[in-house]
């Protein structure tokens, strides 16, 4: 049973849910977090995001203004009733697309991302393997339901946290309701969170027969902490919204994003057998972000480090490894390398050394 609060608990729970942070795609809650599921319109995050890259490169322009193929005719589902030739910049055609899933405007724009939607759903699948989504399949850019497509709860926040960097975006996903084509078709969203949640920022609600209730919504508060919340296949519309509200709620109130913070001057020199110098400098590969608990102490590092190391010795090599635990559990992991060359012993070098010595 899904807790809504003290005394007072949910009918029931949505088949799946995760709670994600932004930035460090730390999951904070899950209920079947990777059961792979049908998840209706929330298959358009993944061709927003891909329209989103093309945008951020350059490669398409808000502005742009697009031609309707005949690919549009006879389009399922929720449509702005383009024909073809007709035209409409970019900018509309995205702001039907995330308010009112249109999917006529959705061919238009994935033809010209990709030149034809099954080049597009290949990308589609490209970008998800290299994003490491591993449990998602796309057939289509719409969210048709189909046998073959399935995402999980934890893939489809890991495409809202990278939906979550296009602030460009926010405007379109922030908004209840719009016009296209010159005034003539009304945008309406189905997300009612963009009306009564108050950190909203994106991102989409949708239900269908098949695929129950699912959302993925995202919150985010003036200190920029961004939050992720996604529920999949709920019984009801109360029961979906709440259990993303719920975990926002918490979210905010219970977790916060950390530097590591650890200082290269902690490690000493680590001893350098057979080379130009007797030891080398050493410091963390890279310094990360963190989500943890609140409530927590600061964070306890256990470093990984040998007593010497033979040369040649490389700038950048893995020498250790520091792993940063808050309270038991392991949050983050970074290598410890060399912060410069030092090169093996030689004739010459032994020789000139010598002779400097002797100048001396």
């Amino acid at each position: 049973m899904f807790l809504l609060g003290a005394g007072k608990a949910l009918r029931s729970e949505p088949k799946a849910y995760v709670l994600m942070e932004a930035e460090t795609k730390a999951v904070l809650e899950e209920h079947n977090s990777d059961l792979k599921l049908n998840a209706g319109y929330l298959t358009k995050l993944m061709s927003i995001l891909l329209i989103a890259e093309k945008i951020d490169k350059g490669e398409l322009s808000m502005s742009d203004i697009l031609t309707a193929s005949e690919s549009v005719k006879n389009t399922k589902g929720s449509v702005i009733w383009l024909e073809s030739s007709d035209k409409l910049s970019v900018e509309e055609l995205l702001k039907s697309v995330i308010i009112g899933n249109a999917n006529d405007a959705l061919t238009v724009l994935a033809e010209s991302a990709s030149g034809d939607i099954n080049t597009f759903v290949m990308d589609m699948n490209a970008k998800a393997f290299d994003l490491g989504m591993r449990n998602t399949f796309y057939s289509a850019p719409y969210g048709y339901y189909c046998n073959e497509e399935y995402t999980t709860a934890r893939d489809i926040a890991v495409v809202c946290s990278e939906l979550a960097k296009y602030t460009f975006l926010t405007p379109f996903f922030s908004a209840w309701r719009d016009f296209v084509k010159n005034g003539k078709v009304e945008l309406v969203n189905e997300n009612k969170l963009t009306k009564s949640y108050g950190l909203h920022i994106g991102f989409k609600a949708c239900h269908s027969d098949e695929s129950g209730y699912c959302i993925a919504e995202c919150g985010r508060n003036d200190g920029g902490d961004t939050f992720i919340a996604v529920s999949l296949g709920a019984e009801n519309e109360d029961i979906s919204y709440n259990t993303v509200k719920t975990l926002l709620k918490k979210a905010f109130r219970k977790y916060k994003v950390t530097l590591t913070m650890f200082p290269d001057e902690m490690l000493k020199p680590l001893a350098v057998i057979g080379g130009t110098e007797s030891a080398v400098e050493t410091g963390l590969a890279i310094q990360g972000k963190v989500t943890v608990e609140k409530e927590k102490r600061d964070l306890r590092t256990k470093v990984v480090y040998p007593e010497y190391i033979n040369a040649p010795v490389h700038i950048g090599q893995p020498i250790g490894s520091a792993a940063f635990y808050s309270g038991d559990t392991l949050v983050y992991e970074s290598e410890i390398v060399a912060k410069k060359d030092i090169p093996a012993l030689s004739f010459n070098f032994v020789f000139r050394s010598m002779l400097l010595k002797m100048i001396e």
